[in-house]
């Protein structure tokens, strides 16, 4: 038998000592995580913890519950990030932890649960499989990915440093730039930006595996990245670059910049971030020699509800996309943070 019920912060290190033996979990399964998410957006945190007869823990399942009139009340495990969903190796207890989050959403009001997983999670649930996890697998050495470069891949890497460009690596102090650098450029893409301090928070609390790196011309910023490291994994949560460099492919000597760290520092995989096939992203991604790691979503809906789609390529956002990209970036900043809290 399997009891399921919400941890409390008291359970903290059952739940974090049940993910680190764990050789399925996630980067975003620590528990930390849901400290993040209440101290930056306030969220209603409910993590389900299971348990055998001995009170043993063997499986469990965050989720954050996002409340909006404009985008409607649900659960999701977890927003923001790719892939968290349910940890465990045992089929039924997976089903147990399902179930009592389906029951902890009628409590609560929510229209549906949607969980993030990966390939290897069979459910018998709707799903989306529209989206992929672009991964490289790092060599032992950067000359070695180097040499596995095309000689047109190489050749952009290059050119930002004939215009003068140099890349930087730090933390916490390098925020501000980052920001600067990031949230200009979800403007003008016509998207609402998370606010900074989720970016400060993932720097304080986890200082030994976030990083940031800046690409700068005559000392202006003018690309940037933050990294977030777990196990042998290291991924890019979030990048950008100013659009008035692009002639100077600033992005390729960025990630260039991250996937060296990476290899310094001893990750053996690299996380380019969420994609569908063949997109522009896709398409970028997949030349540093990325495949593709399928993503499953699976939804727990009420019956007769479709999934849902709250996303920009949305044709009813459309028009909300063109009028965020005329917004002055002092107000973008200043309302994109309340609205994209509710966005998963």
């Amino acid at each position: 038998m399997t009891e399921v019920s919400r941890a409390t912060d008291a359970q903290r290190t059952d739940w974090d000592q049940f993910v680190d033996s764990s050789e399925h979990a996630e980067s975003y399964h620590p528990y930390e995580w849901r400290k993040v998410f209440e101290r930056v957006f306030a969220h209603n945190c409910i993590y389900l913890i299971a348990r055998d007869t001995t009170g043993n823990v063997n499986g469990i399942l965050p989720l954050v519950q996002l409340k909006s009139r404009l985008f409607g009340n649900f659960l999701v495990s977890i927003p923001c990030f790719n892939y968290c969903g349910t940890l465990t190796s045992n089929d039924n207890v997976r089903q147990a932890l399902i179930s009592e989050a389906w029951r902890v959403a009628e409590s609560v009001g929510a229209s549906h649960v949607e969980l993030r997983h990966r390939a290897g999670v069979t459910l018998d649930l709707p799903f989306r499989d529209d989206k992929v996890s672009m991964q490289l697998a790092l060599p032992d050495s950067s000359d070695e990915l180097w040499r596995e470069f095309t000689s047109k891949l190489r050749a952009q890497i290059r050119r930002p440093s004939k215009d003068g460009a140099v890349a930087d690596e730090g933390g916490i102090e390098l925020l501000d730039e980052f920001y600067a650098v990031f949230s200009r450029n979800m403007r003008d893409l016509g998207t609402p930006v998370y606010p900074k301090d989720l970016f400060r928070e993932m720097c304080e609390s986890f200082p030994e595996t976030t990083r940031i790196f800046i690409v700068r011309i005559d000392g202006k910023s003018c690309a940037a990245g933050i990294t977030y490291g777990f196990r042998d994994r290291l991924e890019i949560p979030s990048a950008s670059a100013l659009r008035e460099y692009n002639r100077s492919s600033v992005n390729m000597l960025l990630y260039w910049t991250v996937l060296k760290f990476a290899i310094r520092e001893g990750y053996k995989l690299f996380d380019f971030g969420r994609s569908t096939v063949n997109a522009g992203t896709y398409k970028f991604k997949k030349q540093w020699g990325a495949l593709p790691d399928q993503l499953h979503w699976h939804y727990c809906l009420r019956p007769g509800e479709s999934m849902p789609s709250l996303n920009p390529q949305n044709s009813k956002y459309q028009l909300a996309t063109k009028i965020w990209q005329r917004l002055p970036l002092c107000v973008a900043n200043l309302v994109g943070p309340r609205i994209v809290r509710n966005l998963p």
